[in-house]
């Protein structure tokens, strides 16, 4: 009778901590209703999961640098504005976990090139960046190169919310 005791404790044990892991991770299940549609509202600073026209969660979101205006040129500070998708999604990320929005499109890259300019790229959501930023200030509001920013724990969600190929429209 002790031995089936200790059995099960030590079975309790081993439980505990694979459970207690598996909720410490980074990768998030999901099995709510589907994201049809992610909108980004930079005025508001708001980004919205949408399923059809129901709102299921909404995220406060910081910017690029410079955060009025469509993104335009590489280095600008722009985050895009318009219709894209979600095109990637980044599991080793410098920012926790990323998602990529599919710019530049064909009208981004005609509009650059015929500037003589590249149009940027690499464009995503993403949670806080791994490493220390040097010069950023907690109270800079928008602070990337053009991305969107959340918390890790929201980026957590979004990433195993949102899937590749899910419409995304950028709003002024």
């Amino acid at each position: 009778m002790r031995l089936g005791k200790v059995a099960f404790t030590a079975v309790m044990l081993v439980m505990m901590t694979v459970l207690a892991s598996c909720s410490s991770s980074k990768f998030k299940r999901y099995n709510g209703p589907e994201v049809t549609r992610v909108i980004v509202d930079k005025g508001d600073r708001e980004l919205l999961l949408m399923h059809h026209n129901r709102v299921l969660k909404s995220y406060d979101m910081e910017l690029g640098f410079a955060p009025v205006g469509h993104k335009q040129f590489e280095g600008d500070g722009k985050t895009p504005e318009g219709e894209y998708f979600i095109d990637r999604r980044n599991p080793n990320s410098s920012f926790h976990l990323s998602i990529g929005i599919s710019y530049p499109n064909a009208a981004d890259i005609a509009h650059a090139k015929a500037a003589g300019k590249s149009p940027g790229g690499d464009i995503f959501i993403h949670g806080q960046p791994n490493k220390l930023v040097r010069n950023r200030k907690k109270s800079d509001p928008d602070w990337t190169a053009g991305c969107i920013s959340v918390t890790n724990k929201e980026m957590e969600r979004i990433y195993a919310m949102v899937k590749d190929g899910t419409p995304i429209t950028l709003r002024p």
